[in-house]
């Protein structure tokens, strides 16, 4: 693979130590090359608006002066709606991934991942997926299992209504849902429950209308939130 054929990634964190290790990783990797680097939100976006091609993926930090990573995400998001986002957080973030997500982030990764995780996650977002860190995964988890009373309520009202998320889901949709969850491509999919891929394209689709979500990071937010799944 030549240097122009290689997917390209931005890098936006205000510690140029942090990006410049990351930077040497990418670069060195047969499939990546780093496109730019930006120290804050609004360098980032002065970056992108100048730019004659975008950048395959962006990874942005959440915390950075002047304008932080969910301020510039959203700006970002509004000028290019297609532009792939992967957030880089550190703990005690998680309050923040169901806005990001809803403004169109396609994934999260811990600051402190092994450089492998973070290749796995660039490889499946630029697959057309979304990537969540497993440890974020957990936290979101353990977080919303902290209000479980609240949690209780909810599901008591929804039984005497006789709705709950769970039920607008056939069977087959709750198993794809639970290895979207896990980070699972279509194909891959497709080759696990021994069905079509194009099945599995229709099964994500139905998933992602009946759960009025926008797209696969949506998704998996609102399957953890409404317990559809166990991670």
């Amino acid at each position: 693979m030549t240097e122009t054929s290689k997917n390209t990634v931005l890098l936006v964190d205000d510690h140029a130590l942090f990006r410049n290790g990351l930077k040497l990783l990418l670069n060195s990797h047969p499939k990546f090359r780093v496109w730019g680097e930006a120290a804050t939100g609004i360098e980032m976006l002065t970056l992108l608006k100048e730019a004659e091609t975008l950048p395959d993926v962006v990874l942005l930090d959440i915390s950075m002066p002047e304008m932080n990573g969910i301020d510039a995400a959203a700006a970002a998001l509004s000028l290019y709606p297609d532009l792939r986002i992967i957030t880089l957080s550190m703990y005690g973030e998680e309050d923040y991934y169901f806005q990001m997500v809803s403004q169109g982030v396609k994934g999260f990764l811990l600051k402190n991942s092994d450089i492998s995780e973070v290749y796995a996650a660039l490889e499946a977002v630029l697959e057309g997926g979304s990537y969540f860190s497993q440890e974020l995964l957990f936290n979101l988890v353990s977080n919303l299992r902290s209000s479980s009373a609240a949690a209780e309520g909810d599901a008591e009202r929804d039984d005497e209504t006789g709705e709950n998320d769970e039920s607008l889901l056939s069977d087959r949709e709750k198993e794809i849902l639970l290895l979207i969850c896990k980070g699972f491509t279509n194909n891959e999919i497709a080759d696990t429950l021994y069905i079509s891929k194009r099945t599995v394209d229709k099964h994500r689709a139905n998933i992602l209308e009946k759960t009025n979500c926008k797209n696969t990071a949506n998704l998996v937010v609102y399957a953890i939130k409404n317990g559809l799944v166990e991670i």
